[in-house]
């Protein structure tokens, strides 16, 4: 997802030609042509430790070596599949859903450029749900054997997994807040406040975006109806809060939207 004048970062200068698919779909790096590193990532304060030695940093670039690009559609993993990795998402942007009794798809999340995609198959060594692409996207493979491993000597690494496991927590009670206590309304606007806030952390605009997600997979996220999700847009833009242009959303009163939230908080 991303605003209507800033794209999410591009493929490095040249990567097409640098690259050669691999069948598994990771994508190997030759150094030569460019290198892919941590250390270089404009994307590494927002999922990997800051303050590094410059040797610490290159053991840390050496466990990051492989991209894996996955067309929009795809998936990045399924539910059942061996937990062997985790991805740290580059560019594109990704739903997590778990199918229900009845064979419905319950979307869990929606991950963007900078955050992690696979905690969940630590647990059992299987994935529980499936990461499925928005729009042609690209992931760092991160093993996570050599994870653990790197985590022993890098108290700063250590550190910053476990605040990225405790932050996927705090997501998860957020969540049942949202279904638990809000109405519609203040289930939508917690959702497109919480999307400007991480696409403003990334640089991005805190008031214009472009949704990846359709109104339906919103609807699964938020539990609310279609037909509920598209009713309550059509009220924030009656209303002055949004213009709504398809899937183009400009957030005209970002303080009404708070407001909302706040009153069920009060």
């Amino acid at each position: 997802m991303n605003t209507n004048t800033q794209p999410l970062p591009a493929q490095d200068p040249d990567s097409r030609s640098a690259m050669r698919p691999c069948a598994d779909g990771v994508v190997p790096i030759r150094a030569e042509a460019f290198k892919v590193a941590c250390s270089n990532c404009n994307l590494r304060e927002l999922c990997l430790p800051v303050g590094l030695s410059e040797p610490d940093m290159e053991r840390l670039d050496a466990l990051v070596a492989k991209r894996r690009s996955v067309p929009r559609g795809d998936a990045l993993f399924r539910a059942g599949d061996a937990f062997q990795s985790l991805y740290a998402v580059r560019t594109g942007f990704f739903k997590t859903c778990v199918s229900s009794e009845d064979g419905r798809d319950q979307v869990t999340g929606f991950q963007m450029a900078g955050e992690l995609l696979g905690l969940d198959g630590i647990s059992h060594d299987r994935h529980n749900c499936d990461a499925v692409a928005l729009e042609d996207s690209q992931v760092c493979v991160i093993p996570f054997g050599q994870l653990e491993a790197l985590s022993r000597d890098f108290t700063a690494l250590q550190h910053q997994f476990h605040k990225i496991m405790s932050r996927e927590i705090v997501r998860d009670h957020g969540m049942m807040l949202l279904l638990g206590s809000m109405r519609a309304e203040e289930r939508l606007a917690a959702f497109l406040l919480n999307l400007t806030q991480r696409l403003q952390a990334r640089g991005f605009s805190s008031s214009s975006l472009i949704l990846r997600m359709t109104r339906e997979e919103i609807g699964s996220y938020l539990g609310l109806k279609l037909e509920t999700v598209s009713r309550t847009f059509s009220k924030f833009q009656d209303e002055g809060l949004l213009e709504v242009k398809q899937r183009h959303i400009r957030i005209i009163d970002q303080a009404g939207l708070r407001q909302l939230i706040n009153h069920t908080a009060c």
